[in-house]
């Protein structure tokens, strides 16, 4: 018997991709990438997805087992609604895996992009022949996923583990959710940008690169320019990441004292520089954490899949979710 085929599709705010997957593989013998913005309706949209799901499968989806979509946002895995996506007009409360399901006759799972990218990690990446993971993603947001005893924490309606906004200062700066004081609003890139044109216009940071950049004009600043600056020695720059690291590291002692795990993976774009983040994070875990059991034998290490760790999540969603069994042809 040939081995089942799954499908891993992830919607993103600028781009739609989808992999297919034979059998229980992190590497995918086909991907397609497109644009996910169409021009017009909901059900634009959704022809598109049908069109690239169609177009990674084999014919008539012979033999595909299930189909696992990741989500840029709030989504009921259990219902199948997605309940809101601000940047895809009509996405709201609106039942993707009912739609979906009616138009390929295949199992559709869904999850929120973050979790499954955390799947992913546990699965197939850095956290490998761990039961219990955290994994977070520092990028334009923060978010995040847990897995506990071999299982993704999903919460009463799917929506657990928003770690970007665990609550860090509650006078804090306004966060995105419209919240103050969340760690997305002290350590995401936006928030880190936001940081050094602050302080470079009071004056610090006099002989840093960052002024060089963009004709000078520093609230042009991007966080990929202050990581750039950071790797080539700018200290100015590295204070930056190193004030994220500690407000990540705040946040992740709490959330080590709730979920426990035995290795904690971190990924997004703001990972790119390695140790200059990393090390922060883990001299204020060593400290603020309640007891060394929480953090002394629990690594605290760079994601391993990429810009692919959703697509593998979502891929490994619906491994873990079908029963693997081929479906006859559509």
């Amino acid at each position: 018997m040939s081995e089942p085929i799954f499908i891993g599709v992830d919607v993103g705010g600028t781009s739609l991709r989808a992999a297919r997957f034979v059998g229980q593989t992190p590497y995918p013998d086909k991907k397609l990438k497109t644009a996910t913005q169409p021009a017009g309706a909901a059900e634009q949209m959704l022809d598109r997805l049908e069109a690239i799901i169609r177009e990674v499968a084999p014919p008539k989806l012979a033999g595909v087992a299930g189909i696992g979509v990741g989500i840029p946002g709030p989504v009921n895995p259990f219902t199948g609604v997605v309940i809101n996506i601000t940047n895809i007009p009509g996405w709201k409360n609106l039942n993707l895996k009912q739609l979906l399901e009616a138009r390929l006759k295949t199992p559709i799972f869904l999850g929120n992009d973050a979790n499954l990218a955390a799947l992913g990690e546990w699965k197939f990446g850095a956290g490998q022949n761990h039961r219990d993971v955290l994994y977070l993603t520092i990028s334009t947001g923060i978010g995040g996923g847990v897995v506990l005893n071999n299982k993704l924490l999903l919460g009463a309606h799917g929506l657990a583990t928003e770690v970007g906004h665990v609550l860090i200062q509650p006078d804090g700066p306004l966060c995105g959710c419209g919240q103050r004081g969340c760690l997305e609003a002290f350590a995401s890139g936006p928030s880190i940008a936001r940081e050094a044109a602050a302080r470079l216009q009071a004056g610090e940071g006099a002989t840093s690169a960052l002024r060089k950049f963009n004709n000078g004009d520093i609230t042009q600043l991007t966080t990929a320019q202050i990581g750039q600056a950071s790797l080539s020695g700018d200290a100015f720059a590295q204070t930056l990441f190193k004030q994220a690291g500690e407000h990540i590291g705040f946040g992740l002692a709490s959330l080590l004292h709730l979920f426990n795990p035995s290795i904690v993976v971190i990924g997004g774009g703001v990972s790119f520089v390695g140790d200059i983040l990393f090390e922060p994070i883990r001299q204020t875990v060593s400290r603020y954490a309640m007891h060394e059991m929480y953090w002394r034998q629990v690594p605290i290490v760079p994601a391993a899949l990429g810009d692919d760790a959703g697509l593998v999540g979502a891929g490994a969603l619906a491994m873990e979710e079908s029963r693997a069994r081929v479906l006859p042809d559509r």
